[in-house]
This record gives structure tokens, C-alpha cells and sequence, in this order.
């Protein structure tokens, strides 16, 4: 079966909110046998929407809307799918209920536009919305699917999960299982990949695909089967690709640098810290974002100004003018510092010149310094990572992150605290 998604309001479109629903929803459907042909903004207008639909249904089977529910009025989308779909809008009685109840509380939002909430469209089914006002509503045109869904990332999400996912399980009975693998490398250049598995592409069975996707340095490669390939044959030809790359080999998952990384921590039974001077923190939100991450990340010190590391890092403030704050010395020191200070097993620091200001020739502007304290030592290395601030910044926590799982992969597990 294929899928499409139409994103609607003027929001994405004028970018103050970012489509972030899209990605997550494509790797749901995938996950459920359901190609995902097109995803397609709109305008929060009429005849946007309409030529939108008209369209899709012309391509998928199911066609996923979000956005457009609430009860003002630039909210269009309940009485244009009602005008689609020939219908007209009554009151269900379950999701006053539920409105109530999610309100009970706060009865000053009990007005009368979230009395329009609980009007919904005639010939739809209703499914409940644990979390939000808005209805979830299914159209069944024919043998087509259209479920539209609220905007919300995670109204969306809860709903996709527990309702609408579910609904299309249920009804569709495709045999074809899309099955995608993929791995990330660092420290060769894309070109040189591609010469390195140029043997292993022309021999691979034509209806396995590998993609390359480059970011920053890591490439993440993709190898893809469309319903084609049995799940051992996918296994023994990822296998294939994981030895012939295994010297550039970062994790063999599509995750973010930060879990695999918190990943090999906790194998180690480890924990870790950070000083941060170009970075801002940045580093330490990547390690503490998700769940778990208080089993090995301990603290950070953000020592942005030299005075901070002078007196919580102790960083003399003779190493800062014989070498300069974004130097090996000044870095190891505050590596080896904020290990001793916070008591963890490992430590990253960071001091570069983000830019754009700043520069020397000697250190333009993306010249970043970072080390690494383990229980085995300190090591440093310099890195020149663009000319654009954030750029240099998420450059520099990428380098870090790798270092770190780099470092992680060849040494043993520690002694865990007391």
C-alpha cells in the first residue's frame, strides 16, 4: 500500500514551525509495510486542500492529513473535509464527554468555540483522542483511507500510535514488508566509499538498495528492500557491508551520536562529564535529551568566560597567554579538571572559535579544540569545522561524540562507583 501526508497551515509554509511530524510518521508507516509516495504542505485555504486531496487519492491508498482541527477560525480543515466528502457536521455525544472531562479542571476553556469541538462530520468515524480536543476522524471513500489528525507533534504522535496505526493495520493485508538497515561512517569521504563498495553494489541483487546519506562528516548508509528480499538475505548482505566498512564503522543503528554513545557508557557501567567553552552546553543537552541519561551523565561545566576556567578548572591563567584559551593544554586541562571535580569516569572539553568574529590567522574562525579524559589518560586533537556558528558548534559535539564512542569501543569496562 502506498501513503501520503498533507501537512496543513500557513505555518509551515511561512517557516515558523517546522515539519518535524512527517519524518516520524514516514518511519511508522515504513515499519508497517506502508510506502510513503509524497508529503505535501498546504495553505490553510480552501481550494488548497481540495487540489491537495484530489491529488493524493490519485497516487495512495491512504492519505494522512494533520493540522487545521482547532476551533478558530483559521482552523478549516474539519469543514472542508465536510464539503469533500459530501457530508455535514452533527454533535457526537462521546467526544463532549471526553471534552468535559479533559476540562474539568479548567472550566473557563468550556466555551463556545471548544463547543464546536464535539462537532464532527457525519460519515467519518470518530476515534478518540486521548490527549487533545480535537477529534480523530477516518474517511473510507471507496477502498481509500483518510485519517485526519491534529497538528500537535505529540497529539500526533499518541494518535498515530494508538489509534490510527491500529485502524489501518487492521483493514490492510499486504504482504510486502519494507525492510531498511542502516550504519554510519566516519573519517572517509563519500567518493572514497563509493570506490570502496563499488564491488559490493554490482554484485548486490538489483532490488537491494544502498543509499549514501552524508552530513557533516558521518555518512549513514542505507540498504533498503521493497517487499523483494527475505529477512536473512537482507541480514547476510548487511552483513557483507558492515565488514567491508568496518574501519570507518561507527554503530550499525540509525540513531543520534548521543545514544549510541550513552549506549556504550552504560555497557561500561561509565559515566561522564563536560567542560564547555565554544560549545555553550550544547554538548551536555545532546547527552542528557534522552530518557536513561542520568545512568551516565553526571554534569557539565559551561566555562565560557576564562575567568570560569580559570577558578572552577583550574586553568592557569599563565597556560591561557603562553598558548591561547583555544589550545591542546588549555582543553586537557579542563578535561582532566571537570573529571576530578564531578568524579566520572570520562570527561570531554571544548574551546574553539565559533565565529564569526574572533579569528586569527593563525586560528581562524572554526578552529575547535577538543579532549577526552579516561580512565587510561588524556588525548586532544584540533579540528577546522566551517565558517558558520551553529555549523562550528554542531560540528564540534559531533566530533566530541564520535571521539568519545571511538575511545569507548577500545577500552574495557570500568569498576562501577560505590
Amino acid at each position: 500500500m502506498k501513503a501520503e501526508i498533507i501537512t496543513i497551515g500557513d505555518e509551515l509554509l511561512i517557516g515558523q514551525v517546522v515539519d518535524t511530524n512527517s519524518a516520524w510518521m514516514a518511519e511508522r508507516l515504513n515499519e508497517c509495510g506502508i510506502e510513503l509516495f509524497q508529503i505535501t504542505s498546504v495553505h490553510d485555504n480552501r481550494e488548497h486542500i481540495i487540489a491537495a486531496l484530489d491529488e493524493a487519492f490519485s497516487r495512495a491508498d491512504i492519505v494522512l492529513t494533520t493540522g487545521g482541527l482547532g476551533p478558530t477560525k483559521d482552523d478549516i480543515t474539519k469543514h472542508v473535509l465536510c464539503e469533500y466528502f459530501g457530508t455535514h457536521l452533527i454533535e457526537d455525544t462521546r467526544v463532549r464527554e471526553h471534552i468535559y472531562d479533559l476540562y474539568r479542571e479548567r472550566p473557563d476553556v468550556l466555551n463556545r468555540l471548544t463547543a464546536t469541538q464535539w462537532l464532527v462530520p457525519e460519515c467519518a468515524e470518530i476515534l478518540e483522542n486521548r490527549v487533545g480536543s480535537a477529534p480523530l476522524m477516518v474517511f473510507r471513500p471507496g477502498d481509500k483511507i483518510l485519517a485526519s489528525m491534529p497538528g500537535v507533534p505529540y497529539e500526533m504522535k499518541i494518535a498515530m500510535e494508538e489509534q490510527i496505526l491500529p485502524y489501518i493495520n487492521g483493514i490492510q493485508h499486504s504482504e510486502v514488508r519494507i525492510q531498511h538497515k542502516t550504519l554510519q561512517v566516519n573519517g572517509i569521504p563519500e567518493s572514497s566509499l563509493a570506490i570502496l563498495l563499488e564491488e559490493y553494489e554490482n554484485s548486490k541483487p538489483e532490488y537491494l538498495h544502498l543509499a549514501y546519506l552524508p552530513k557533516d562528516g558521518i555518512i549513514r548508509l542505507r540498504l533498503s528492500s521493497y517487499g523483494e528480499a527475505t529477512e536473512a538475505e537482507m541480514n547476510e548482505w548487511f552483513d557483507r557491508l558492515k565488514m567491508l566498512v568496518a574501519d570507518y564503522m561507527i554503530a550499525d543503528t540509525d540513531e543520534p551520536l548521543e545514544v549510541i554513545a550513552g549506549r556504550w557508557l552504560q555497557e561500561r557501567g561509565a559515566t561522564i562529564a563536560t567542560a564547555e567553552s565554544c560549545t555553550g552546553g550544547k554538548l551536555a543537552s545532546l547527552l542528557n535529551r534522552h530518557s536513561g541519561s542520568s545512568a551516565f551523565y553526571w554534569g557539565s561545566i559551561i566555562s565560557y568566560d576564562n575567568s570560569v576556567k580559570e577558578r572552577l578548572l583550574g586553568v592557569p591563567s599563565e597556560m591561557i597567554k603562553a598558548h591561547g584559551v583555544v589550545s591542546e593544554a588549555v582543553v586537557r586541562q579542563m578535561a582532566d579538571a571537570v573529571r576530578k571535580q564531578i568524579g566520572t569516569d570520562y570527561a570531554i572539553a571544548t574551546s574553539g572559535v565559533a565565529g564569526p568574529s574572533g579569528g586569527t590567522p593563525e586560528k581562524p574562525v572554526g578552529t575547535v579544540w577538543i579532549a577526552w579524559t579516561t580512565p587510561d589518560g588524556t588525548s586532544a586533537e584540533c579540528f577546522h569545522l566551517g565558517k558558520l556558528r551553529e555549523q562550528v558548534t554542531d560540528r564540534a559535539c559531533q566530533k566530541a561524540l564520535v571521539g568519545l564512542i571511538q575511545i569507548l569501543k577500545h577500552q574495557q569496562p570500568v569498576a562501577k562507583h560505590q
